[in-house]
């Protein structure tokens, strides 16, 4: 099921498909055995049935919903003849909700269905169901001590100030490599054969012949990454620089195009190259920002299909002269 790889992500749309379901399953049951009433309706009904009279205010206090959903709910059962608005006996000034007649006389029907419902409910879920119910009870006092909107807003204001950090290749990010990568890929292009290679084997293709894989950080996620392939002595290719797209104005690509190009630097070498494609135009600009120039012709021997541009870094004036084109790549 899709929904579930994003685990806490879609908590809300896992949970609202799990609701719809058992509101589905007992207004199957409701039809079936000719109750009058629907699922949706039973916590208002119910509480009154076991309350009395109360307020809107008060029904959406006691069934944790808010007073505009029970507002909209209470006119629909008004209408479907179930509830009648009075003035509190007690306080002229105060509407209370109170069943009907009719609610009354189909609520004095449901024993048996909802008796059924607890036991059907508990043989289908089988030993999950007392889990569930206990899971749920805490999730209400959780957010009820500290509320679900208050705890991400101050998480993402940790997060946003928090710098994005460069760290070297590890065992543990290896997956991030191939996730990062294939994300783009699939998205503007599709995964080549020699992407799936490089990708899957990065020890053996990149790091093993002298090459650098790096990894941008935020706090625990992995949000990009980038490699210095090694061709030859002295002349290395920027390749496989992918940053997922929802972390988009982080500023992970250019700290990462800036990391490997330090690293190249510092190995002093002589001539650093990469291909692109002439649709990707934010990170052409980026490249070019960084002192990448784009060649008027594409590489005569390159294996990307996509490959449609050729750029050549030109190390500034102080770092040496500018390198001319590379020699034949070795192939991986």
């Amino acid at each position: 099921m899709y929904l579930a790889t994003l685990e806490r992500l879609a908590l809300g749309s896992r949970l609202k498909a799990l609701s719809d379901h058992f509101y589905g399953a007992v207004d199957e049951v409701y039809q079936v055995r000719g109750a009058r009433i629907e699922s949706r309706w039973l916590p208002v009904l119910r509480y009154l049935w076991d309350i009395g009279p109360s307020s809107v205010t008060e029904v959406a206090d006691a069934i944790g919903q808010t007073h505009s959903a029970v507002s909209q709910l209470s006119d629909k059962l008004v209408r479907a003849g179930m509830l009648r608005r009075r003035r509190d006996p007690a306080d002229g000034r105060r509407t209370v909700l109170t069943l009907t007649d009719q609610a009354v006389s189909a609520l004095g029907e449901l024993g048996p269905i909802w008796c059924a419902v607890r036991r059907g409910i508990s043989v289908s879920l089988g030993e999950h169901v007392e889990q569930l119910l206990d899971a749920v009870a805490a999730c209400e006092r959780a957010v009820q001590e500290r509320p679900v909107a208050e705890a991400i807003l101050a998480e993402h204001s940790q997060i946003m100030a928090t710098p994005v950090e460069v760290v070297p290749y590890s065992p543990e990010l290896r997956e991030h490599f191939y996730r990062l990568n294939a994300q783009w890929l699939e998205r503007y292009f599709r995964i080549e054969d020699i992407d799936r290679v490089v990708l899957t084997d990065p020890e053996h293709y990149i790091l093993q012949h002298g090459g650098m894989i790096f990894f941008a950080r935020l706090g625990e996620d992995i949000i990009g990454t980038c490699a210095l392939l090694q061709e030859s002595p002295g002349v290395y290719e920027l390749t496989k620089m992918g940053v997922d797209e929802t972390f988009r104005g982080m500023g992970a690509g250019k700290r990462l195009l800036d990391a490997a190009i330090a690293e190249f630097h510092r190995r002093k070498g002589r001539t650093l190259f990469l291909e692109s494609n002439s649709r990707l135009k934010p990170a052409l600009r980026m490249y070019e920002k960084a002192g990448f120039r784009l060649q008027p012709n594409i590489r005569h021997d390159s294996h990307y299909e996509r490959a449609d541009v050729y750029m050549i870094y030109e190390k500034p004036a102080s770092a040496g002269k500018t390198p001319g084109a590379p020699g034949r790549r070795r192939r991986v």
